[in-house]
């Protein structure tokens, strides 16, 4: 095994693509933890991280569609949900460049 910070900043900095292509920032975090777990030191503790946010915020965004039409609450939700796609990504990728543990909140322990 090998310690390669780079490629566990760019794990987390890869959720972004979601605003770009729609789907690569679950794909790509996919691949690379699937790929690398075995491989690079932290990767499985990362990756882990990064499939059970997207999975949560996944459910939240479903959880959200129908409330939308309960006062425009889910709008809200969603709008939550977007600030927590773009700011917690970026938080961890700092985490990681300096060695620390990724937290992301509201995740559901889903891949354990």
């Amino acid at each position: 095994m090998k310690e390669d910070k780079q490629l566990l900043v760019l794990t987390h900095l890869s959720q972004l693509l979601d605003f770009v292509t729609g789907i690569g920032g679950f794909i790509v975090p996919l691949v690379l933890w699937l790929t690398k777990k075995d491989d690079v030191i932290g990767m499985d503790e990362h990756g882990k991280a990064i499939l059970n946010f997207r999975i949560s915020m996944f459910i939240y965004i479903l959880i959200c569609i129908p409330l939308i039409l309960l006062l425009g609450l889910g709008i809200l939700g969603l709008i939550a949900i977007g600030f927590f796609y773009l700011i917690f990504p970026i938080i961890n990728a700092i985490k990681a460049s300096n060695n620390e543990l990724p937290n992301y909140p509201l995740s559901i322990k889903i891949i354990k």
